[in-house]
């Protein structure tokens, strides 16, 4: 009996902790001043190294511990030659005030804003830089329809007004487009204990059926289910995704699919997608994804996926073609 009553608390103990570590995966920082010390270290980090340009990218994976992506000529978009796919990964974390990371024969440590990467006798001070998509803030030109502008949610249903004037997750335009430009910035929560699909998930449902992925995938591959990519269908051509809590932008040229006067589709939808101001998808043909509320390829309006993170968006327009 007493065996019995021992694996029986032993049982409950681990119930326990399992409910609290799942709380604990799911923090969401939506305030950088409250994010904590790892959130100062993570990030992207760029310099000379010997006589070459070097990007680095610090992936926070929370109680202090990082990974990090050595990219060869520079970062991904500004530099980095994503067809030869040559990078090194490091791993390590922070104590006594710096973070120490390796991999490899390479060796980083941060402090301070500064990184010194080094690989035998090879060496260079890189510097944290916090870059900006060019189209960032761009403002609707004359004749677009401004979805969304932080002043209302009048288009939406339901609307999903936030904190600071941003727009929620779970919603979708009221009206139906058929042909358009779209610009749209996005906003990923700080979820370093999150993984994979638990960190920063939502989706950008073109016509209300085709997903182009959002998630904080800064420093991953760049898979079809990552941001840039189209949800089960298309990579990014390069993961342009900044670190979390960065604002960041899609910019879309969409075709709706088209019929025969019997209603069958004689030619599919297409997409050319920027993600923060570089090219990842270009005239793609799109298949429908589940989780939007339609699939007859018909024109539909936009959705904005709620998949449990606290993701946030803002200056949402779109142009009629």
């Amino acid at each position: 009996m007493k065996l019995k009553l021992n694996s029986f608390l032993a049982a409950a103990c681990l119930l326990a902790m399992s409910v609290t570590v799942g709380a604990q995966d799911k923090k969401a920082f939506l305030d950088a001043t409250e994010a904590g010390p790892d959130f100062l270290v993570q990030g992207e980090y760029t310099g000379k190294f010997g006589d070459h340009a070097v990007g680095v990218q610090v992936i926070a994976l929370g109680g202090g511990k990082f990974d990090a992506v050595v990219y060869p000529g520079g970062l991904p978009g500004d530099g980095w030659d994503a067809d030869k796919k040559t990078k090194h990964k490091l791993s390590g974390e922070s104590k006594d005030g710096s973070t120490t990371l390796s991999g490899g024969d390479y060796k980083a440590v941060i402090s301070t804003n500064t990184l010194k990467l080094s690989q035998g006798s090879t060496a260079g001070d890189l510097k944290k830089v916090d870059r900006k998509s060019p189209t960032l803030g761009a403002k609707p030109p004359e004749g677009a329809i401004v979805l969304f502008d932080g002043t209302n949610v009048d288009k939406w249903n339901p609307g999903k007004l936030e904190a600071d004037k941003l727009m929620g997750v779970g919603t979708r335009t009221k009206d139906v487009f058929e042909n358009y430009t779209l610009h749209l910035e996005f906003r990923t929560p700080f979820m370093p204990n999150a993984r994979g699909q638990g960190r920063g998930n939502s989706g950008m449902y073109l016509g209300d059926q085709y997903e182009c992925q959002i998630l904080d995938s800064f420093g991953l591959e760049g898979e079809n289910n990552e941001s840039g990519g189209v949800y089960t269908q298309s990579k990014p051509k390069v993961n342009m995704c900044f670190p979390p809590l960065s604002w960041q932008t899609y910019d879309v040229e969409f075709t709706c699919a088209k019929f025969d006067t019997d209603g069958k589709v004689t030619a599919p939808a297409k997409v050319t997608m920027k993600h923060n101001g570089v090219v990842v998808q270009d005239q793609l043909d799109l298949k429908v994804t589940p989780g939007g509320s339609r699939n007859d390829e018909k024109p539909g309006g936009l959705f904005l996926q709620d998949h449990g993170d606290p993701v946030r968006y803002r200056n949402i327009w779109l142009v009629k073609k």
